[in-house]
This record gives C-alpha cells, sequence and structure tokens, in this order.
C-alpha cells in the first residue's frame, strides 16, 4: 500500500465513523457480515492469529471482502480500540474495495501506441 493509498484509506475510515457506515466490536463485526449488510471488513495485521482467522472464515463463509490494514492503521484512523472495523454496504465499501484492487498498468491490449 502506498503512502497516498494509506492517506486516503484514513480519510475514508474516518468518514465511515462519522456517517455511521461503521460497526467495531467483535459481536457487531460478526452480526453485521453474518446479516450480509458488510460491504468490507477491515482487519488490522496486528490482531492474533486467531482473530485473523476467526474474521477470514466468517468473511470467506459470507462471500465479504477483507481488506488487511498495516498494523495500527485503524486505531490510528478512527480513534477507536480494536482490531476489526465493518463497513457497511454502499458508497463507502464501493471506494474501499476499488482502492485496495491491484492496478495493472501494463498494456495488455496487445494493439499499437498512437503518439
Amino acid at each position: 500500500m502506498t503512502e497516498q493509498q494509506e492517506n486516503k484509506l484514513r480519510g475514508l475510515m474516518g468518514l465511515c465513523v462519522r456517517a455511521r457506515q461503521a460497526v467495531f466490536g467483535e459481536d457487531g463485526c460478526m452480526k453485521t457480515i453474518r446479516g450480509g449488510n458488510c460491504g468490507v471488513l477491515l482487519l488490522d495485521s496486528g490482531a492474533s492469529q486467531a482473530t485473523q482467522d476467526k474474521y477470514r472464515g466468517v468473511c470467506a463463509n459470507a462471500n465479504t471482502p477483507l481488506v488487511e490494514l498495516p498494523a495500527g492503521l485503524l486505531h490510528e484512523a478512527t480513534g477507536k480500540p480494536g482490531m476489526a472495523m465493518a463497513i457497511l454496504k454502499g458508497g463507502f465499501a464501493n471506494q474501499i474495495q476499488q482502492m485496495m484492487k491491484p492496478t495493472d498498468s501494463v498494456n495488455h491490449s496487445g494493439g499499437a501506441s498512437v503518439e
């Protein structure tokens, strides 16, 4: 993740919290994922292996995207303690998913370039 992406993600995470589109806490996150209302789960890489495995399993079963964040970023961006943040389905979740997709800047079209 580039520094620019990280800064944009911090801003989006803060907006999610202020817009009440974020759910914190294990119970809240699990309920949101299982209920089908989670657009994307943000997981702090500083979480224990057991916690990471638990969230990965639930997200895989519910077909919910999971984004692993650098350790401490979740707390820095939101001011909330915790290891996971569920973003409700909608515009914020879509923006985060688009931003976290790997970009491929190589032209694979096979056509000639026009200069």
